[in-house]
């Protein structure tokens, strides 16, 4: 009779494996108390949050369908397009609009400082309106034109909030331009 002591090892290895998954799921199933939903917390409001942990308090958004010239300058309307960036944007440009997000690092030429503000095509409404419109041939800077326009003019406001390069606009001019904006 030989000693089949070869595979010994991988045999506890398994049982040892079966025992603990089956006392596992024992203490998960029958002895852990689980969860009580009652102990979380309701979420606080956005503005209550920034000013438990010590910052200013945030600018309500504002309800796009509601503002007749989203190209006019408004706290409300930026803080919209804080959202919009956040959701659409920051995965190139970074969080704080610094052309560091996730995907930018990848990106040949790197997307867009907007703090500091270097524009390509131009800083200021008209011309970062046709940016987010149209996008920068020769870039990887896509097109947002699917988004609504008064989306698009909330990124625009939110851009020029966060930058240190911002450009003057003509009110006349960007009025104009505004009202036929599609």
């Amino acid at each position: 009779m030989q000693n089949d002591s070869y595979n010994r090892g991988g045999y506890l290895a398994f049982l040892f494996s079966m025992i603990f998954s089956l006392a596992f799921f024992v203490y998960i199933s029958v002895v852990h108390p689980g969860i009580n939903l009652k102990e979380v917390p309701e979420a606080l409001p956005a503005a209550e949050q920034t000013q438990a942990q010590g910052g200013a308090p945030q600018v309500k958004e504002a309800d796009m369908a509601k503002v007749e010239k989203p190209w006019v300058e408004a706290a409300e309307v930026a803080a919209h397009g804080a959202r919009i960036f956040a959701n659409n944007c920051a995965v190139c440009h970074g969080p704080k609009g610094l052309g560091d997000g996730p995907a930018g690092l990848s990106l040949n030429p790197r997307p867009r400082n907007f703090v500091e503000g270097k524009w390509k095509v131009g800083g200021d409404s008209i011309a970062l309106f046709g940016t987010v419109q149209n996008g920068i041939p020769g870039t990887s800077m896509a097109s947002f034109g699917h988004l609504p326009t008064a989306d698009r003019w909330s990124l625009v406001q939110f851009v020029r909030s966060i930058t240190q390069n911002k450009i003057k606009d003509d009110p006349a001019k960007l009025d104009a331009f505004g009202k036929t904006a599609k």
